[in-house]
């Protein structure tokens, strides 16, 4: 594309701001060289590859690329063969390292990043040559004893030369003999020899070789002749470290060359990944979305933010062209935002042509054209002679000369510079000539007669920018359909223009002229209170949506809670039928057993008789579970033993033991069974239903072992003396000794009263409360005559 086209509309703005976000000069080359592409297979390969490293962001939660370092011209180099420095050799260490880091990033099982993968796959790795390298280099300016064993044997004798010099000089410099010769009692070097600082004048009390003065000739530096054979040895080894750092450095650049074209090979992948990742971190700053892309010339922009603009003051773009209509002319007051309009349009298509992201809303799309071409700005030149129209002609004819019905065409007050009626014109015959070879164009003017030429021409559509004359200040906001109107009448008289000059300018316009600035008014009022009512309704749609869905939250929640409290009962009551069924089976067993014990024993049918009965009791128990969802009662209070309640989940009634505990538990006697029931579970019986008596029957005397006890819990005190008197009546005919009556604990009724009517019952020895494993003060055990 041409490059002034990519200047007017400030795309290397844009690469600028992108630059920022890459980690090496290599991709910051690559952006910087980043052109819009007009191939649609590759502007779609572009686009899927940001797609893919947004997924990977979002997947790793980081940029997977390491900074890395240019090393084409140290690979040069070393091809050359050319021995490679350490920090070059440093840098091609570093360089795998990154390639291998990015590769085990982006070569995973994931199936939705085939691009990147691909790219990824084709880096070339050496883990060998890389570790070899940072084993022998620990920085650019030491290499590691280890690099080999000749350089460690080298070094071992430096040190151990250096040391016997050191120790030697010492003992100078500390001899009392010595140190008032001496300037200072320190060891230093010179041109690589070890020396001490000796007075001048004491120069024939030292014997050695001087290597350098002070620079006011005080002081010589003299190297002891005690110390200069073993100076000379250490000379020479310093010499062999150098010759076999050399030879380490060959070698190691020798191992480099050989995977030189692959190594370069990896920085281009890298520094296109580097830009890859780049534009994903940019998008997400300017909250921008990948596009959708097509090759019919359609462009609808939702909520369009130009990527230049102050996020902050940037009031968002709809705008829709080239499928009802090829041409959109652009009408309304300065400043109002008509060439950011033009420029957000043309800039979002060259940024998804690069594979960029646009800062949009999601359902955007943009169209892939082979040239993007801007008339914008005022490009007049003295040094040519041309007038600001001239500019924009010359410019104008170049652009007709090369558009195609692939091109997006941009003008910029088309027609401007020259007279009035010849340029609308001009600028019509223009708008013609490119709606005839269906090129997309956007053109914004201030010309009457393009408004009316929009209105009368199928292909062409009208769009104008919104302006409050009460507060002189434009909306910025764009409205297709509807043309706009100068407003500089209204704008004129609010600044102060005697109203006198604007009617007298107002009489000079022509009728047709009035009447169609009118119609354009008129229709832009209506558009605006219809917008309003638009955006009332919507609010309120969006506030009977957000009822509803609470309502629909809430109604979920009961259904909830109503099936987890259904549950919930016939949890419990699947357990009291299970328990039941325990009970009869044990009774039924201890029935055997106890008739085994007399030498008799029940008949098949007289056990099943028994069991069909006991089964029939459980079923009438179980049989009424029913919960009741919609009804909520208020859970009783105050329940005191003895008070009839309604078990809810079971469906049945029971009779009050024990009242509710801390956890709201109450102990219930529901036919043969005794159950804890929370107090939300129950209800109090109806006062009818309370003063039914109780059927004596609720008193179990079975044969023998069931006589044995007698059981007054939940009963009256009467109905209690009353069933008493009929079980030692039983009691006494059955010649038995030791029996029981469990009354419970509770508030101790029960058991006064039965105690002292025991005192009087002609059949009672004496009786006395429970023992320990007896029930203790819930049993009254009494004795018969």
């Amino acid at each position: 594309m041409r490059q002034r086209n990519l200047r007017v509309l400030e795309l290397n703005k844009i690469l600028s701001m992108l630059s920022a976000y890459a980690v090496s000069d290599m991709g910051r080359e690559r952006i910087a060289a980043l052109e819009p592409s007009s191939d649609p297979y590759e502007v779609m390969d572009r686009l899927k590859r940001t797609e893919e490293a947004d997924s990977v962001i979002s997947y790793t939660g980081g940029n997977p690329m390491l900074a890395f370092a240019d090393v084409r011209e140290p690979l040069k180099r070393a091809v050359a063969g050319a021995a490679l420095n350490p920090r070059m050799l440093l840098d091609v260490a570093e360089s795998l390292r990154a390639a291998r880091g990015v590769k085990s990033a982006l070569v995973t099982d994931r199936e939705d990043t085939p691009l990147l993968r691909g790219m990824a796959q084709a880096l070339t790795t050496n883990r060998s040559l890389e570790e070899d390298i940072f084993d022998a280099i620990l920085s650019e300016d030491e290499i590691s004893d280890r690099a080999s064993p000749e350089l460690y044997d080298i070094r071992r004798h430096i040190r151990q030369c250096n040391d016997r010099v050191r120790d030697k000089l010492n003992s100078i410099i500390h001899n009392p003999n010595m140190q008032k010769y001496l300037q200072d009692n320190i060891i230093t070097q010179r041109a690589g020899r070890y020396v001490i600082p000796v007075r001048a004048e004491a120069r024939q009390f030292i014997q050695g070789l001087v290597h350098d003065q002070s620079a006011s000739g005080a002081t010589l530096f003299i190297e002891p002749m005690a110390v200069v054979e073993a100076g000379n040895d250490l000379r020479q080894w310093t010499a062999k470290e150098q010759v076999e750092i050399e030879r380490i450095l060959r070698a190691l650049t020798a191992k480099i060359a050989p995977d030189a074209e692959a190594i370069a090979g990896n920085l281009d992948i890298r520094a296109e990944l580097d830009m890859v990742f780049a534009i994903v971190y940019l998008g997400r700053e300017m909250k921008a979305v990948p596009p959708k892309m097509n090759i019919e010339g359609r462009i609808r922009i939702k909520m369009g933010r130009h990527p230049l603009i102050d996020p902050a003051k940037v009031v968002p773009l709809n705008l829709w062209m080239g499928q009802d209509f090829t041409t959109l002319v652009v009408t309304g007051p300065n400043t109002g935002g008509k060439t950011v309009t033009l420029k957000t349009v043309g800039l979002m298509t060259l940024m998804a042509q690069c594979g960029m992201m646009v800062p949009a809303d999601y359902g955007t799309e943009l169209a892939v054209f082979d040239e993007v071409f801007a008339d914008i700005g005022d490009e007049q030149s003295i040094e040519q002679s041309l007038s600001t129209f001239s500019s924009h002609m010359t410019n104008i004819v170049s652009i007709l000369d090369s558009v195609t019905e692939k091109s997006l065409v941009l003008f910029d007050e088309l027609g401007a510079g020259t007279d009035p009626t010849e340029g609308a014109a001009l600028a019509m015959s223009i708008l013609e000539t490119l709606r005839v070879r269906q090129v997309r164009t956007l053109a914004t003017t201030h010309y009457a007669e393009l408004k009316a030429y929009a209105l009368s021409t199928i292909g062409v559509e009208n769009a104008s920018v919104e302006f409050d004359v009460e507060t002189l200040r434009p909306t910025y906001r764009l409205s297709i359909g509807v043309p706009g109107k100068s407003n500089a009448f209204e704008i004129s008289r609010k600044l102060g223009l005697p109203e006198s000059i604007i009617k007298s300018a107002t009489e000079k316009l022509s009728h047709e002229q009035i009447r169609f600035e009118d119609v354009i008014q008129s229709a832009e009022y209506h558009r605006q209170i219809a917008e309003r009512e638009r955006a009332l309704a919507e609010e309120a749609h969006r506030e009977t949506q957000a009822l509803r869905d609470q309502a629909e939250r809430e109604r979920k929640k009961l259904n909830e809670q109503r099936d987890e409290m259904l549950k919930k009962a016939k949890d419990e009551a699947r357990r009291v039928l299970q328990k039941a069924q325990r009970e009869s089976e044990q009774l039924i067993s201890d029935l055997k057993k106890a008739k085994a014990k007399e030498g008799h024993a029940y008949k098949d049918h007289e056990l099943n008789e028994i069991r069909a009965k006991l089964q029939g009791s459980i079923d009438d128990l179980t049989g009424g579970l029913r919960m009741e969802a919609n009804t909520v009662t208020e859970p009783p209070k105050d329940l005191k033993p003895g008070e009839t309640v309604e078990l809810l989940a079971l469906g049945t009634k029971g009779t009050v033991i024990n009242p509710p505990d801390a956890k709201g538990e109450a102990l219930v006697q529901a036919g043969i069974m005794k159950l804890k029931v929370h107090v939300s579970q129950m209800r109090r019986a109806r006062e009818e239903e309370k003063k039914k008596p109780k059927p004596m029957s609720s008193v179990t005397l079975a044969p023998r072992q069931a006589s044995m006890e007698c059981d007054v819990r939940g009963m009256t005190l009467q109905e209690a003396i009353a069933a008493v008197d009929i079980f030692l009546d039983q009691c006494v005919m059955q010649s038995l000794k030791n029996v029981q009556i469990i009354h419970g604990k509770g508030t101790g009724t029960l058991r006064s009263g039965i105690q002292q009517h025991l005192k009087k019952h002609p059949s009672v020895a004496e009786y006395r409360l429970g023992k320990y494993g007896e029930g203790e003060d819930g049993v009254t055990v009494v004795t018969l005559k």
